[in-house]
C-alpha cells in the first residue's frame, strides 16, 4: 500500500513515551537477544499515529515487527562498530524534550508529570534515544545507495491498486517582498532608557520582577509567566546564556542585546546544563517615519510589477530585505517539509494573513501591500506576497506529483531490501515471541520456521 509505505519510513519517529502508556501494566511480548519489547512500547507507539490508523486491523503486529527489526539493526550496528556521539544523543535529547514541553505546555509540566527533573528524565531516556539513532544509522549503511530510474517509479505506481493511490489535498507555494522598517538609534536609545528605568525600579526601588515583567516584557511567550523561562543550555541565544550563566540566583543582569532587542534577566536556578530564569525584553520599536518610508516603498514596487515594468526574480533583489527570503527569489519554505508546498493545516499554523491575501489570486498573481508580524524575527514588516502556483486537490499522479511518487518507489525498494537483510540475522539470534503475536502476517518470518 502506498501509504504504509510512505508511514513506515516517515513515522518512525520516537518520541517519550506518551502519557497513557504509563499507565498499562507491562508484559513482555518479544525478545531480541537480551533486548526485551513490552506490550507498553507498543501501545506507546500506536498512541502516537492518528485515529484513523489506530484502529487498523494487524497494527499491534506492525508495530511489533517494527521494533523487532529495530532490535537487529541495534545489535548490528553494535557489531560494526557504529558510534553515535554523545553531542548527537544531547542535540536530539533536547530537539524531543522541545516536543513535549509544547505537548505537555512546559518544561514544569513535564517534570510534573514524570516525578522527576529534567536532567533525571534525559538520564534515564539517553541509552533508548541512543539505540533509536543507531538503529537509524544502520539501516542508513544499508540502504544508503539505493536509487530507482525513472522507468522504476513508473512501474510502482502502475502497480499501485487503484485505492491505493492516496488523495493529495491542495497544495499552495508562494513567495514574498519584504520591507522591514529600519530602526535608528533614536528608536534603540528609547528602548534602552525605557528597560533601564525598569531595571532601577527593580533593584533599587523593590518593584517585584514578576509584575514588572506582566506589565512591560514584550516577550509574548513569557510575559503572562512572570517572564519565566525554564531551558537548558543551547536553547537560547548565545548573549542571553553568557549573562545568565554569569548570575547567581537572584541576581539581576545588566542589559543583554540580542537579536530580539533588550533583555534583563534574574537567574532563579542552575543545575548543570539545567536553569529556570526570569526575564524582560524591551523590543525597540519603530518611528512612524521609518514605517511610512518603507511602505512608500513597497507602494513603489507594487505599482512596477503591475505595469510589468520590473520581473518578480528583479524586484526581489531591489526592494527585499528580508534575509530569510531575498536570496531565494522570496520563496517561502515550508519548515514541516522543506518543501516549497503548504497544505492547508500546516499553513495556518504559521501564517494564516497569506491565505487570505492570495485566496483570490491567480497563480502568479500578486497582493497589494500589507502589514504582517513575522513569527520568526519577532518584528513587524511590510510586504506583497505572489501566489506562486496553486495545486487543485487531485489523486495522486506521475504528472504532478512525481517527486512524491519516486520517494515511496525509493522506499518500498528500500523496504524490500531491509526485509531481505533482515531474512539473514534471524537464524543467527535468538527471538521470542509471544504466543498472541504467532499468528502475525509479518513481513518475514520471525519464527525461524519453514
Amino acid at each position: 500500500m502506498f501509504y504504509k509505505t510512505l508511514l513506515f519510513f516517515f513515522f518512525q519517529f520516537f518520541i517519550f513515551g506518551t502519557f497513557e502508556a504509563q499507565k498499562l501494566v507491562n508484559q513482555i511480548v518479544a525478545q531480541v537477544g537480551d533486548n526485551i519489547i513490552l506490550w507498553s512500547d507498543i501501545e506507546t507507539q500506536r498512541l502516537q499515529l492518528p485515529d484513523k490508523e489506530k484502529a487498523l486491523e494487524g497494527k499491534d503486529c506492525q508495530i511489533l515487527e517494527q521494533l523487532l527489526l529495530e532490535e537487529l539493526l541495534v545489535n548490528q550496528a553494535l557489531i560494526d562498530s557504529l558510534v553515535i556521539s554523545d553531542e548527537q544523543v544531547d542535540a536530539e535529547m533536547e530537539n524531543r524534550l522541545r516536543i513535549m514541553e509544547n505537548k505537555m505546555g512546559g518544561r514544569e509540566n513535564l517534570e510534573s508529570f514524570y516525578g522527576k527533573s529534567t536532567v533525571a528524565i534525559k538520564e534515564e531516556f539517553r541509552t533508548i534515544i541512543r539505540n533509536k539513532m543507531l538503529a537509524q544509522e544502520m539501516e542508513r549503511k544499508i540502504t544508503g545507495d539505493i536509487t530507482v530510474t525513472p522507468k522504476e517509479v513508473a512501474a510502482f505506481y502502475q502497480k499501485l491498486p487503484k485505492d491505493s493511490i492516496p488523495f493529495i489535498n491542495m497544495k499552495l507555494s508562494f513567495q514574498q517582498i519584504v520591507q522591514f522598517p529600519e530602526l535608528t538609534a533614536a528608536d534603540k536609545k528609547l528602548a534602552y532608557d525605557q528597560l533601564v528605568d525598569i531595571r532601577k525600579q527593580i533593584v533599587s526601588g523593590g518593584k517585584s520582577f514578576e509584575t514588572m515583567a506582566r506589565l512591560k516584557s514584550m516577550d509574548p511567550g513569557s510575559a503572562s509567566q512572570g517572564g519565566k523561562i525554564a531551558a537548558s543550555k543551547g536553547m537560547m541565544v548565545p548573549q542571553f546564556e553568557a549573562a545568565l550563566y554569569d548570575l547567581k540566583p537572584g541576581e539581576v543582569s545588566e542589559i543583554v542585546e540580542t537579536m530580539y532587542g533588550y533583555h534583563i534577566i534574574k537567574l532563579v536556578s542552575r543545575k548543570g546544563d539545567d536553569y529556570t530564569v526570569l526575564h524582560i525584553l524591551i523590543m525597540p520599536e519603530y518611528s512612524s517615519a521609518s514605517i511610512s518610508l518603507a511602505s512608500a516603498r513597497m507602494d513603489s514596487c507594487y505599482q512596477l510589477l503591475s505595469r510589468n515594468a520590473i520581473t518578480w526574480d528583479e524586484a526581489v533583489l531591489r526592494f527585499s530585505n528580508d534575509e530569510a527570503t531575498k536570496q531565494n527569489k522570496g520563496v517561502l519554505t515550508n519548515p514541516y517539509t522543506m518543501d516549497i508546498y503548504w497544505d492547508m493545516e500546516q499553513l495556518n499554523e504559521i501564517d494564516q494573513q497569506i491565505y487570505l491575501l492570495t485566496d483570490a489570486l491567480e497563480s502568479g498573481g500578486v497582493s497589494l501591500p500589507s502589514l504582517y508580524m513575522d513569527l520568526f524575527e519577532r518584528k513587524q514588516g511590510i510586504r506583497i506576497v505572489r501566489l506562486q502556483n496553486r495545486v487543485a486537490a487531485h489523486q495522486a499522479n506521475l504528472e504532478e506529483d512525481y517527486a512524491l511518487i519516486k520517494l515511496a518507489a525509493e522506499n518500498d525498494k528500500k523496504q524490500k531490501m531491509l526485509d531481505d537483510w533482515t531474512r539473514t540475522k534471524i537464524p543467527n539470534a535468538y527471538i521470542r515471541l509471544d504466543s498472541q503475536f504467532q499468528a502475525c502476517n509479518f513481513r518475514v518470518n520471525w519464527l525461524k520456521t519453514p
